[in-house]
């Protein structure tokens, strides 16, 4: 994917899910630093961890995903955040884009076309904002 390896916290409250995203991003040379099953998991694991990227589903338990979005992005402003929905719910996609969100993936999307997904945004990511992780 890139020179470095990249860091990932993958949030979404779909066990199934997450296994699924742990396997796609170590076979694309990311390591996986920790997984949080609602919102408020998902900022406490971000603060620690400060992953190049976060995987965020937009439907969190406790906290949704966008108010994790916007809470991640006050305090980390270089924050790479992906945001995953089962939904087609474009309202809520562009509010998550306009809070900084680099991309969104349906979660129904082919293994390697999210690949490519997350590869090109990643790449885009790095170009545009120097590359560093959220801290």
């Amino acid at each position: 994917m890139a020179a470095i390896k990249p860091r990932v916290v993958i949030a979404d409250d779909e066990s199934h899910v997450r296994v699924l995203l742990r396997a796609l991003l170590k076979s694309m040379n990311c390591e996986v630093v920790g997984e949080a099953a609602n919102g408020v998991e998902a900022i406490e694991l971000f603060k620690q961890e400060k992953p190049h990227l976060l995987l965020l589903d937009i439907n969190m338990p406790l906290k949704p995903g966008d108010e994790v979005l916007r809470e991640i992005m006050e305090q980390f402003p270089n924050a790479f955040v992906i945001m995953l929905t089962s939904v087609t719910d474009i309202g809520n996609v562009e509010k998550c884009l306009d809070l900084g969100a680099a991309n969104y993936i349906r979660k129904d999307t082919p293994p390697a076309e999210l690949k490519s997904i997350i590869k090109e945004t990643f790449q885009d990511f790095v170009r545009n904002r120097g590359g560093r992780s959220a801290s």
